[in-house]
C-alpha cells in the first residue's frame, strides 16, 4: 500500500493550501482516511477524518478554516486549509486503514491495520 501526500509548501499567515492524499491509485471509498499533523517537538494530532460512512469530520478547533473532501473521481482525499496561522505549521500526514463493508451501510475500519504516508511540510510565516 502506497500512501502519498502532496501540496505542502510555504505561505504567509492568512494564506491557503490544499493538501492531497492518494492510496495506491485506489478509490477513497475503499479506505478509512485521516489527516494528522505534527509540529516541531509536538505530538502527532488528528486534524480531520473521512469516516466509514464517507462523512468528513474536522477537529473542532479547526472547523471553519479546514475542510476535507474527496475529488470528483473519488481517488484523492483533499484537505483544504484557509486562513492559515503560524501554529498550523508542521508535517501533515495521511493515515489510511482498509474499509471493510459487511453489508450496505455497515462498514468499519480494519482494526490494527493502517498505513502512513511520508508527510508533506506546511510552513506558515507571520
Amino acid at each position: 500500500v502506497r500512501v502519498e501526500e502532496s501540496g505542502g509548501g510555504s505561505v504567509q499567515a492568512g494564506g491557503s493550501l490544499t493538501l492531497s492524499c492518494t492510496v495506491s491509485g485506489s478509490l477513497v471509498r475503499n479506505w478509512c482516511m485521516a489527516w494528522h499533523r505534527q509540529g516541531s517537538g509536538e505530538e502527532r494530532d488528528e486534524v480531520a477524518i473521512w469516516d466509514t460512512d464517507g462523512v468528513p469530520i474536522v477537529a473542532d478547533s479547526l472547523k471553519g478554516r479546514f475542510t476535507v473532501s474527496q475529488d470528483y473521481d473519488e481517488s484523492i482525499l483533499s484537505l483544504k486549509m484557509n486562513s492559515l496561522k503560524p501554529e498550523d505549521s508542521g508535517m501533515y500526514y495521511c493515515k489510511v486503514s482498509p474499509r471493510d463493508c459487511h453489508a450496505p451501510g455497515f462498514c468499519s475500519c480494519r482494526p490494527g491495520v493502517y498505513y502512513w504516508g511520508q508527510g508533506t511540510q506546511v510552513t506558515v510565516s507571520s
